[in-house]
C-alpha cells in the first residue's frame, strides 16, 4: 500500500530530469488556494482560486519567500460555487517573469509552489502519452523505458478462444486466434473495441491537427529510434490489436477480448484465466471502420517504414463498413448473451443501442480517406442540431471534427454543408464559454452540476478539444484561453483541490483504481494517468467526503466510480495539453505578441 507523498512530480523526475518540489504535508492555506499545480505560460492567463473568507490581498513570492514580486487585491466571484459559497479570485496574468514561485494570501499563507516558463506543460504532455506505454498488453516493460514501473509481460493473447457468442462458419466455438498487443482498457486487464475506438481516433486527430509538433515528441519507448513519430508508434501498438479483432471472413468485429470475469488486484503476469473474443456488434464494427479509415490516410506517408499497413487498414475499414450495412442494429447486450452462451461474461459491456452516431463517424472518415461521396450520402449526416461532446457511447462529433479539419478536400454536398458545420462547432463553443467569467472557479468545466458524473474529467478535456477546434476554425484566441482554463481545472484549480493526473502536481491521486499501481509494491502510482474525477453517483458504494457534485471525489483504489483510470479519459487529455503546447507560440503565451 502506498502512502501520501505530496509534491513529487514523478514523471518530471523519472523521465525528464526536472527537479520537483516536495511537501510531506499540507497546510490549511495550501488546501484553500487552488491553482494549476504545475504552473503557467509567461504571457498566458494566470488564475488562482481562494476558498477562504475574510482575506483581501495576495502576493507572488519568490520560491524562498524572501521577495515580493507582485501584489494585488482578491476579487469575489460573481456566482457561488456548487456548494453555495462564493470564492475569491487571484488574477496575476500581468506577472510574466519566468521562475518558480508561491502565491501568498495575506492572513492565510502560501500555495503550492508553481513555475512560470515556456513549455510549462511539455513534461505533462509527454507523460500522458507515455501512460499508454504502461498500459501495453502482451509485452514486458523493461526498466530502460518504464523506470521503476518496469514489469514482466502479461496476457500474450496469442491463443484467444472464440466464445460461443462469436462463432461463425470458419470459426466455430473454441477456435483459437491470435489477438496480441493493444492497451489494457482501464484499471482492468481487458481490451474493448468500442473504447479503443474513441481513444485511438482522438489521438490520431492530434497527429492530423499538429503533425510537425507530433514529429518532435520523444517518449523513450522501444520504437523511439525509428522514423515514425513516437505518438504514432504508440497508437500502432493498439491499432495492430484492433486489426486482429476483425473476422477476416465477413468483416464483422468482436466487441471485446476479455476474461470471463475481472482479475483481482494483481500484476498482469499473475493472471492465467482463459481469454475470449465475444459477440460481434454494430457499434464495435463501425468504430473499427472509422479508426482504420482515419489511420489509413495518416499512415500513407510512412509506406517505406510500414509497408502495406495503410492499405490493410483501408481494406479492413471497407470490409467492416460493408458488414455494418448488412447488420445495422446488432446490439451488444451482455445479460441477454449470457442466457444462451457459456461461460458467462461479466466484464465491462460497452453496450450501445443507437448507432446513428457511429455511422456518421465511420462515413465521415471513409469519405475523407477515399474521396467517395457515397459514404457521405449514405447516412443522415446532420439528423438534428445537437453537438454532443464525444464519449464512447456518442462519437458523432469525431466525424464532424474530421470533416471540418479536411475542408480542402470536401466536394459536392459535403462542401455545401461546411459553413453550417463550422457554425455549429463555433456556436457549441460559444455556449461552453458563456458566463465562465462569472463562475466561482472561472473554468468552462463546472458551470453546471450536470458536468459531474462517471468520468467527469474526460468531459473537461473534451470541452477543451471542442474549444481548440473552434480556435482552428475562427482564429480567435479566446477559445484557447478557455481551453487552458480546463487544463488548469484538471491540474488543481477545482473544488477538490487535486491535480487529477498521477505524478503531476503537488497533490495528486496516490491510490487510483488501477491494478498495476495497486499491486506493484511501488509507493507512487504509474504516472500520467487521469482519474475519473468527481462523481456523486457512488456506483461503487465507496463513501465520498462530499456529495456536492464538484467535490465528490475520493482518492481510494476501491473507488472505480471516481478514481479509476481509462484510456478514453487519458486520450482527450493527450490532445488537450499537447495541442496547447503546440499552439503556445502562435497564440502568444510564450512571447508577448505585438
Amino acid at each position: 500500500m502506498r502512502f501520501w507523498l505530496f509534491g513529487v512530480w514523478v514523471m518530471l523526475m523519472s523521465l525528464f530530469g526536472i527537479q520537483a518540489s516536495c511537501q510531506n504535508k499540507t497546510s490549511p492555506a495550501v488546501e484553500k488556494i487552488r491553482l494549476n499545480q504545475l504552473g503557467f505560460y509567461p504571457f498566458g492567463p494566470k488564475i488562482a482560486i481562494v476558498t477562504a473568507t475574510n482575506v483581501s490581498d495576495f502576493s507572488i513570492l519568490s520560491a524562498d519567500r524572501k521577495k515580493i514580486l507582485f501584489k494585488a487585491k482578491l476579487e469575489s466571484s460573481v456566482n457561488a460555487a456548487l456548494n453555495g459559497k462564493k470564492t475569491l479570485i487571484a488574477d496575476f496574468s500581468d506577472f510574466n517573469q519566468p521562475g518558480t514561485y508561491v502565491l501568498n494570501v495575506k492572513g492565510l499563507g502560501d500555495s503550492f509552489p508553481f513555475s512560470i516558463t515556456e513549455l510549462i506543460h511539455t513534461p505533462l504532455a509527454k507523460g500522458v502519452v507515455k501512460a499508454f506505454y504502461y498500459q501495453r498488453a502482451s509485452i514486458a516493460l523493461p526498466e530502460k523505458y518504464a523506470g521503476k514501473w518496469h514489469r514482466t509481460a502479461g496476457h500474450p493473447d496469442d491463443k484467444v478462444i472464440i466464445h460461443s457468442s462469436a462463432t461463425s462458419a470458419n470459426r466455430p466455438v473454441g477456435t483459437l486466434i491470435s489477438a496480441s498487443k493493444g492497451w489494457y482498457d482501464a484499471g482492468d486487464y481487458n481490451k474493448y473495441i468500442v473504447n479503443s475506438g474513441i481513444t485511438t481516433g482522438t489521438m490520431l486527430s492530434l497527429c492530423e491537427d499538429f503533425p510537425a509538433y507530433v514529429n518532435s515528441l520523444n517518449l523513450n519507448i522501444p520504437e523511439s529510434t525509428n522514423n515514425i513519430p513516437d505518438l504514432l508508434d504508440e497508437i500502432i501498438w493498439n491499432l495492430r490489436w484492433m486489426l486482429n479483432m476483425q473476422d477476416p471472413e465477413d468483416g464483422g468485429v468482436y466487441n471485446k477480448l476479455t476474461n470471463a470475469a475481472f482479475d483481482g488486484m494483481v500484476m498482469p503476469e499473475v493472471t492465467k484465466a482463459p481469454r475470449y473474443v465475444v459477440q460481434k456488434s454494430t457499434a464495435a464494427t463501425l468504430d473499427f471502420a472509422a479508426v482504420t479509415a482515419q489511420a489509413s490516410r495518416i499512415l500513407k506517408k510512412y509506406q517505406k517504414d510500414l509497408p502495406g499497413l495503410s492499405d490493410s487498414c483501408l481494406a479492413a475499414s471497407v470490409k467492416a463498413w460493408n458488414w455494418a450495412q448488412k447488420n445495422p442494429a446488432i446490439v451488444y447486450q451482455q445479460n441477454v448473451m449470457n442466457q444462451n452462451n457459456k461461460p458467462a461474461i461479466v466484464t465491462g459491456g460497452y453496450g450501445d443501442r443507437s448507432f446513428a452516431d457511429e455511422f456518421i463517424w465511420a462515413a465521415s472518415e471513409l469519405y475523407i480517406t477515399t474521396g467517395n461521396e457515397s459514404y457521405y450520402k449514405s447516412v443522415n449526416m446532420f439528423p438534428d442540431e445537437r453537438m454532443p461532446l464525444p464519449s464512447w457511447g456518442n462519437v458523432r462529433l469525431l466525424g464532424y471534427y474530421t470533416l471540418a479539419r479536411n475542408e480542402k478536400v470536401l466536394t459536392g454536398v459535403a462542401k455545401k454543408d461546411l459553413d453550417m458545420l463550422k457554425g455549429r462547432i463555433i456556436s457549441m463553443s460559444d455556449d461552453l464559454i458563456n458566463n465562465v467569467q462569472r463562475q466561482a472557479y472561472k473554468t468552462v468545466m463546472g458551470k453546471s452540476q450536470r458536468d459531474f458524473g462517471w468520468g467527469s474529467n474526460s468531459g473537461a478535456a473534451n470541452q477543451g478539444i471542442a474549444l481548440i477546434q473552434a480556435y482552428r476554425l475562427s482564429g480567435e484566441k479566446k477559445y484557447i484561453d478557455f481551453a487552458l482554463s480546463n487544463l488548469d481545472y484538471l491540474l488543481g484549480r477545482n473544488a477538490a483541490g487535486y491535480s487529477y493526473v498521477t505524478g503531476f502536481g503537488s497533490k495528486t491521486p496516490m491510490f487510483p483504481h488501477h491494478r498495476p499501481s495497486a499491486a506493484d509494491r511501488i509507493k507512487d502510482p504509474v504516472p500520467g494517468l487521469l482519474v475519473g474525477g468527481p462523481n456523486p453517483g457512488k456506483q461503487d458504494g465507496v463513501e465520498l467526503p462530499s456529495l456536492v457534485p464538484d467535490e465528490a471525489y475520493v482518492d481510494d483504489e476501491k473507488s472505480y466510480a471516481a478514481n479509476e483510470i481509462a484510456i478514453n479519459w487519458n486520450a482527450p487529455l493527450v490532445y488537450l495539453c499537447n495541442a496547447i503546447e503546440a499552439l503556445q507560440h502562435e497564440i502568444g503565451y510564450s512571447k508577448k505578441k505585438n
